[in-house]
């Protein structure tokens, strides 16, 4: 934003000149006023009146021709600032932001990234069963369906399902097992 600022042009002259301009032209005339009407709409908190800023100018920009045929450009796009920062204020109005706690002094988090390992473990090996095996896995066990509404959903016979269910589990396990015993230290079986 600032060197959108730095790069700001004074324009003098009506408004017929600048609605024919790019909209480049447009950002560096007249981006230090919008910027300082930004500003007094977000009650002097600068971050907040850049995000404010730029999304405008990102919706002006999208709809440039528009803007240019209504005759002054910079009165609309003033116009659509003080819109958006209306929009603004209503939305926090009714979801306020609040900030995060600081933890206390002490406290202990756990740490979950144990179980996002074991996660990704389990859906990579899930991942590299065979489609149908993966299709019974999924269902039986993560969709909690029965064994028969399994078999009516893949349209076969309840023993195929059993089967299926059978051997992806061995495959889940033998994956799971395998990279087990690489993590454990050489002579040490995990339990």
């Amino acid at each position: 934003m600032t060197g959108l600022q730095d790069s700001a042009v004074s324009v003098t002259g009506g408004s017929a000149a600048a609605s024919a301009a790019p909209f480049e032209e447009f950002v560096a005339a007249s981006s230090s006023r919008l910027f300082t009407l930004s500003l007094l709409m977000c009650g002097h908190r600068r971050a907040e009146a850049e995000d404010l800023l730029q999304e405008v100018l990102e919706r002006a920009f999208r709809r440039w021709g528009r803007i240019c045929r209504g005759g002054d450009p910079e009165r609309y796009v003033r116009r659509m600032l003080v819109n958006a920062s209306v929009d603004r204020w209503r939305r926090l109005r009714r979801r306020p932001e609040f900030p995060v706690p600081e933890p206390v002094a002490g406290q202990v988090l756990a740490d979950q990234s144990a179980a996002v390992a074991e996660r990704d473990q389990l859906l990579r090996a899930l991942a590299a069963l065979p489609a149908r095996q993966r299709a019974v896995i999924v269902l039986r066990y993560l969709e909690d369906l029965s064994e028969a509404e399994t078999s009516a959903v893949l349209g076969c016979s309840e023993g195929t399902v059993k089967s299926q269910a059978s051997r992806a589990l061995a495959k889940l396990r033998e994956a799971v097992g395998a990279d087990l015993r690489a993590d454990v230290p050489s002579g040490k079986e995990p339990r």
